[in-house]
């Protein structure tokens, strides 16, 4: 039990810590009241990603998830607004944030609704965040093949990608303490594209000795 409320704390610290690497775009905006070089689609993603681990996590009556995906939510939220208010162009903004209203109010009547057995629920509930969740650890793929062509990782965030290390082989840990494999499944990708992303900072970062990158890895 001391293993697994060490993992669960190791889960809300990492996470969280993940999800706070975009008050550095926060603060961009804010001094350069501009959205410029900041994408939009990420934000709303991963707020969906939340309210979707959110509900598994109260199905499950797990505390972890909830505390977790509850304050991953309430910072996409955040940032969403501070993008709003910075955007010039506010009308993509909001049929994007339209859209995800729309698929949300789709997964409640789904999910809240028509679905009535608990376990049924659970399971469709949980490998549909896991697909979601698995997606988003392997969309930057298409872009690191660019690296490699570039031999460039200037774009490559060094802190990112340890915490992004950090925090999904705390979930592995405790998806398989809990023997829950949609908690762990969802997480194998996220620590194979962290290993990709430490690699190339290790193969091109001579080539890149003047990069922030290469600053952050040499810290």
């Amino acid at each position: 039990m001391e293993w697994l409320q060490l993992l669960s704390w190791a889960c809300i610290v990492f996470t969280i810590g993940m999800f706070s690497t975009g008050l550095s775009d926060l603060k961009k905006m804010q001094q350069s009241k501009s959205t410029e070089n900041i994408q939009f689609l990420p934000f709303l993603t991963t707020c969906l990603n939340n309210l979707g681990w959110l509900y598994y996590g109260i199905l499950k009556t797990d505390v972890t998830l909830e505390v977790v995906n509850a304050i991953g939510a309430q910072l996409q939220i955040l940032y969403i607004l501070v993008f709003f208010n910075y955007s010039d162009n506010k009308k993509m903004v909001l049929s994007h944030v339209m859209m995800m209203g729309l698929i949300l109010t789709c997964g409640w009547l789904y999910f809240g609704v028509f679905l009535t057995e608990g376990e049924t629920r659970l399971n469709q509930l949980g490998f549909t965040c896991s697909v979601v969740t698995i997606a988003m650890y392997l969309s930057p793929l298409s872009s690191l093949m660019e690296m490699v062509r570039t031999r460039n990782v200037q774009c490559l965030s060094f802190p990112l990608t340890v915490s992004t290390l950090l925090t999904s082989t705390s979930w592995v840990l405790y998806g398989l303490q809990l023997n829950d494999c949609y908690i762990v499944v969802p997480n194998l990708p996220g620590i194979i594209t962290s290993l990709i992303r430490f690699f190339l900072f290790w193969k091109f970062a001579s080539a890149n000795q003047d990069s922030p990158s290469y600053k952050s890895l040499t810290i």
